[in-house]
């Protein structure tokens, strides 16, 4: 039988350049039986042609970044909880 001990000494002997394929694969393995997380990780990658209208906005968004028309986390949630 498999212990956890066996399964950090595995982790341990990982490539740091494979860490973040372990980790998922883990987390996978951890979220079994979520029927929401089972969805999203079964679902179909999103091969939809991006539209005019959507390429049109994405780079309106870019444009206004490259003007510096950002604004902060902090700005954006203060608006949104009505402060001043």
């Amino acid at each position: 039988m498999v212990t956890k001990e066996d399964v950090h000494r595995l982790v341990e002997q990982i490539k740091e350049d494979d860490l973040p394929a372990a980790a998922l694969y883990l987390r996978l393995l951890r979220n079994q039986g979520d029927p929401l997380l089972t969805a999203l990780a079964n679902a179909p990658e999103d091969d939809e042609p991006e539209t005019p209208e959507e390429a049109a906005a994405v780079a309106e968004a870019k444009a206004a970044l490259a003007r510096g028309e950002v604004r902060s986390l902090e700005e954006v949630r203060d608006d949104l909880l009505g402060k001043p």
